[in-house]
C-alpha cells in the first residue's frame, strides 16, 4: 500500500459507492464504482454499495434496480449493501432518516448546532446587506447563533418553522483538504459560514448525510468525483462536530468528450447499459474506463479485471481531466475478444448474439451451442480476428443461414459475378468441389479442390474466388471461404454454386 493509500489511524479500508437513483448509472459514476472495487481489492479492505435516495422527487425503485443491473454486469461485487446486507445497515438513505435526525439533535445538545428561524426573506436582505457593504464573509450573517437553547426549544415545540445549522468555530482558520490526488487544498475560513444540516421540511442535506452515514460505515477512504471537492470543507466540518476521524479524500478528475468538454449525452451513449447492449465486454469495458485516469506503469494498456484488483492505488491517479476515446474503447475490446477461446467465444459473444437475432433457437446458449459446438468453434475461429463488438457477428453469420437461396447483395454481383467467363468458373468450382468425399468435407480439402483452378481456367485468383465467394456468400466481403464452405455443408456449398449459373456469364 503506497503513502497516499494509508489512513492516519490505520483503519481496515472501507469504502463506498454512492450513487443516487435520480437516473441511470453513467459511465463517470462507473469509473468511480471501479476506482472505490478496485482500491479496497487491491488493500483487502471493504466495499460498500449505499443508495443516497434523499431526493425523493427524482429518485424511483426503477433506477436503483437499473443501478445494481448494472453493477453486476461490470462485476462489481459489493460486501456490504442491497442484496447482500451487512453490519452497518440500512443501506438506502431514506432508511435513516431518524439516524439523521438523533445525529443532529444530539449536535444541538451538544452546543455544536442550533436552531435557525430565519426566513427565506430575512437571509436574502441580509445577504444584500453584506454585498453591499463589501463584506468579505457574504455567508448567513449567525443571526439565530446566540439565542439561548430554552428560548430556541420552546419556540421549536411551539411549531415555528426552522433549520438546523452547524456551528463552526469562529476561530477554525483555513480548512486544508490532504486530497490523495490533488494534494493540499486549502479553503478559506471565511468562506464557511453556520450551514444548514437540516432543512425546514425536516430532511438532512447532503453534506451531513453523507458524513453521518460515512461515520458510522467506517469508510476511510472517500474516493470520488472532484466535483465534489467542494463540499469537502464542509464535510469537514461535520466530522469535526460528530468528532468522527476525517477518512482520506481522493477526487478524481471529470471525464472529458472528443471535443474537450464534459462527457454528456451529446457524444453518444453515456449510460453502461447503452455500452453493454451495444455489445461491449463488460471485463473489457471495466479496463478501459479504469485507464481513465489511472495507469498500471504509464505502458500497460490491457489490465485484466485480476491486475486491476491487485495493483490499483491512488498513487496512480492522474488529477488531469481524461478523454473518452470510443476508438481506443473499441480496441480494447476487441482485443478481449480476440483473447477468448474459440468456446468463450461461442458461449458469451456468438450464440447469444445468434439467438438474439433469431438465427438460433433454443432455451440457453449452452443448450444451442451443445449440440453443434465444433461448428460454433470453427465459426468462432474465423469471426473473433474480424470482430470489434460482439453484435458484428450477426451480419457476419447471417449467410450460413439462408439455405441455397442466397440474398445476394447487388454490387458485389456486379463486380464480381456478372463478368464475362464467371459461368466457367462457377462449373469448374461445381466439378472440383462434387469430388470431395462428405466425410472429408473441410476448409483444408476445399482449399485444396479449389487453389489450382484460376490458373488452369487462365485467370487471376482475384476475379476467379471472387466469383465464387459471392456465389456462396452472397457478398464479396465474408469470412475466409475454405472455413465458410465447411460450416455450409457440401450438399448447400454444391446446390448455391448451381443456383448462381443464371447471374454468370
Amino acid at each position: 500500500m503506497s503513502s497516499s493509500d494509508t489512513n492516519a489511524d490505520a483503519r481496515p479500508v472501507r469504502v463506498r459507492f454512492a450513487p443516487s437513483p435520480t437516473g441511470k448509472l453513467h459511465v463517470g459514476g462507473a469509473r468511480t464504482a471501479i476506482y472505490n472495487w478496485a482500491f479496497a481489492r487491491a488493500n483487502h479492505g471493504t466495499f460498500i454499495l449505499r443508495i443516497d435516495d434523499t431526493d425523493p422527487t427524482r429518485s424511483t425503485e426503477e433506477n436503483t434496480q437499473i443501478i445494481l443491473r448494472a453493477m453486476k454486469w461490470l462485476g462489481l461485487d459489493w460486501d456490504e449493501g442491497p442484496e447482500v446486507g451487512g453490519d452497518y445497515g440500512p443501506y438506502w438513505q431514506t432508511e435513516r432518516l431518524d439516524i439523521y435526525r438523533k445525529a443532529a439533535e444530539k449536535l444541538v445538545a451538544d452546543g455544536k448546532a442550533y436552531y435557525c428561524f430565519c426566513t427565506p426573506e430575512k437571509l436574502a436582505a441580509d445577504k444584500k446587506a453584506a454585498q453591499e457593504r463589501h463584506d468579505p464573509f457574504q455567508g448567513y450573517q449567525r443571526t439565530c447563533r446566540n439565542i439561548d437553547p430554552a428560548e430556541a426549544q420552546r419556540r421549536v415545540d411551539a411549531g415555528e418553522p426552522h433549520t438546523i445549522r452547524i456551528k463552526v468555530p469562529l476561530d477554525r482558520g483555513d480548512v486544508v483538504v490532504h486530497d490523495a490526488v490533488h494534494g493540499d487544498v486549502t479553503f478559506e475560513a471565511n468562506t464557511l459560514d453556520d450551514f444548514i444540516i437540516f432543512r425546514s421540511d425536516g430532511t438532512p442535506t447532503y453534506n451531513f448525510a453523507t458524513v453521518v452515514d460515512d461515520s458510522m460505515m467506517g469508510i476511510t477512504h472517500v474516493i470520488r468525483g472532484d466535483d465534489h471537492l467542494s463540499n469537502t470543507p464542509r464535510q469537514i466540518m461535520v466530522y469535526e462536530a460528530l468528532g468522527a476521524p476525517t477518512p482520506t479524500f481522493a477526487h478524481i478528475s471529470m471525464i472529458l468528450g472528443p471535443d474537450g468538454k464534459k462527457l454528456s449525452k451529446r457524444h453518444g451513449a453515456t449510460s453502461v447499459e447503452e455500452y453493454r447492449d451495444a455489445g461491449y465486454d463488460s471485463d473489457a469495458f471495466v479496463n478501459y474506463l479504469a485507464l481513465l485516469g489511472w495507469a498500471l506503469d504509464g505502458d500497460t494498456t490491457i489490465v485484466p479485471r485480476d491486475v486491476l484488483a491487485k495493483s490499483f492505488s491512488l498513487d496512480h491517479v492522474s488529477k488531469n481531466p481524461a478523454t473518452f476515446d470510443l476508438k481506443k474503447l473499441d480496441w480494447i475490446n476487441g482485443q478481449y475478444l480476440q483473447a477468448m477461446t474459440d468456446e468463450q467465444f461461442s458461449l458469451t459473444q456468438l450464440v447469444p448474439q445468434l439467438m438474439a437475432a433469431g438465427l438460433e433457437a433454443g432455451a440457453d446458449a449452452k443448450a444451442v451451442y451443445g449440440a453443434k459446438p465444433q461448428w460454433f468453434d470453427l465459426l468462432s475461429s474465423i469471426l473473433k480476428p474480424r470482430t470489434t463488438l460482439a453484435p458484428q457477428v450477426v451480419e457476419k453469420s447471417r449467410f450460413l443461414y439462408w439455405g441455397d437461396d442466397v440474398q445476394f447483395d447487388e454490387k458485389s454481383v456486379n463486380k464480381n459475378l456478372a463478368k464475362d467467363g464467371t459461368r466457367a468458373y462457377l462449373e469448374a468450382a461445381h466439378d472440383a468441389l462434387e469430388k470431395v468425399d462428405a466425410a472429408g468435407w473441410d476448409a483444408a480439402a476445399i482449399d485444396a479442390a479449389l487453389e489450382p483452378l484460376p490458373e488452369a481456367l487462365g485467370t487471376n485468383k482475384r476475379k476467379f474466388y471472387g466469383a465464387v465467394r459471392v456465389a456462396e456468400c452472397g457478398n464479396q466481403v465474408s469470412p475466409p471461404l475454405g472455413e465458410s464452405l465447411q460450416l455450409l455443408g457440401r450438399d448447400v456449398a454444391l446446390a448455391r454454386l448451381q443456383k448462381a449459373l443464371p447471374l454468370a456469364k
